[in-house]
């Protein structure tokens, strides 16, 4: 759902968010460690092909992602959040801020039980969020599916 406030100038800000969550039978340590072995992701991460830099709050990484059937894209969010086995969080622009933003978040919760629920969602704002509204649910989701679907499946091997 695509919602929409209005900024001054008539511009209007548009804000949509993008939200997947998986069951993962493993610890929230080892999830993190894969999530955060970022020299890895080319082996095993459908959607974020590398991010490379340090996951540090206010430090810029740089994301590559590749959606499924769209044109890949490299960009250099700021770390927003890094608190380990918990949670990682980023923001992204596209040219300038309020253009079009993305705040990424991955997110573990740990039920005490050798489980974890993996959220990976992503808050997009920006004039610009209308046109690429379409996108975002189809082939931006469908990478945010694949992604979680091989953190299961590596998490979970012995």
């Amino acid at each position: 759902m695509i919602a929409s406030y209005p900024l001054k100038n008539n511009y209007i800000l548009m804000k949509k968010e993008i939200k997947t969550e998986i069951l993962i039978h493993a610890r929230p340590e080892k999830i993190w460690s894969i999530l955060t072995t970022f020299d890895q992701y080319p082996d095993w991460n459908p959607f974020i092909k590398s991010i490379s830099g340090a996951a540090i709050v206010g430090q810029r990484l740089m994301v590559r992602i590749a959606p499924p059937e769209a044109n890949g894209m490299t960009f250099k969010p700021t770390v927003l959040a890094f608190e380990p086995n918990k949670e990682f969080r980023w923001i992204g622009h596209l040219l300038f801020s309020g253009l079009f933003d993305g705040e990424h978040k991955f997110e573990l919760i740990d039920h005490g039980n050798g489980t974890t629920t993996f959220i990976q969602s992503e808050n997009f704002k920006g004039i610009l969020v209308s046109l690429f509204a379409k996108q975002l649910d189809n082939n931006t989701k469908r990478g945010f599916i694949e992604m979680n679907e091989q953190l299961k499946a590596l998490a979970e091997k012995n």
